[in-house]
């Protein structure tokens, strides 16, 4: 008779965590629905979080994931919920989660507060456009990572494993192979481009526009090469 055991151990896997003050299923279907656009390769079957931190509503969670399932999202769990939400949430199937730090990209950005004090901004997906700003990564980025260089160009020095995913709302420059995802421009400016010394991705985005790994296995696979957007369609060419 053979033996059959069973084990749980703690891990961590990155998660994007949806923060949005209207969570109502028409505003948050249009926003998502926007959002999704800039980048739906990535974003396909990503694992979320709804933060309730700064949300005393009582959303209906049921209706949420349908919507969720519909957009081809998984609603994973809720965090920074209150009492009657974490009840609620749990009633639907979702986990109650601990916040904590983390630098996994954000599905949905809060709007910036209105300076002035009798108005109040409306939820809704910000883009931006601004001078760029670098945040550095002095590693490799392996598998299962996810970072996000938020208003910024991000460099990485050293590679970018399979199943590694790699975000900036900049350019993104890597010093080393590209065998993960990487995605320029990420909230929506198309001259932002990625430069790597060995191209192997297994998805290219640049504002929403991207190819995967099949489309990217010509004259410049595994060679030092630059993606951009030009007229209507990604090109690649040698990086000089």
């Amino acid at each position: 008779m053979s033996e059959h055991s069973l084990e749980l151990k703690g891990s961590l896997f990155p998660l994007s965590v949806l923060h949005c003050s209207d969570l109502s299923i028409s505003s948050l279907q249009s926003l998502l629905t926007a959002k999704l656009a800039q980048a739906p390769a990535f974003f396909y079957q990503a694992p979320i979080v709804i933060n309730l931190q700064d949300n005393d509503s009582n959303p209906d969670f049921i209706a949420l994931k349908q919507l969720f399932t519909e957009l081809k999202l998984v609603l994973v769990g809720v965090t920074g919920a209150n009492a009657a939400q974490k009840v609620a949430a749990q009633q639907a199937g979702l986990a109650v989660l601990q916040a904590g730090k983390s630098n996994t990209a954000k599905a949905v950005e809060p709007a910036p507060q209105s300076t002035t004090p009798e108005r109040s901004a409306p939820a809704q997906v910000v883009v931006q456009h601004q001078a760029m700003d670098s945040k550095i990564v002095e590693q490799n980025v392996r598998s299962g990572q996810q970072i996000y260089a938020k208003g910024a160009d991000l460099i990485i020095k050293g590679a970018v494993g399979a199943g590694a995913e790699v975000i900036a709302d900049g350019n993104i420059h890597i010093y080393g192979s590209l065998r993960g995802k990487a995605i320029a421009g990420a909230s929506g400016d198309s001259s932002k481009r990625i430069y790597c010394y060995n191209m192997q991705a297994e998805l290219v985005s640049i504002a929403g526009n991207y190819w995967l790994s099949h489309s990217l296995q010509g004259e410049f696979w595994g060679k030092p090469a630059c993606i951009r957007w030009q007229g209507e369609s990604l090109v690649i060419s040698e990086l000089v």
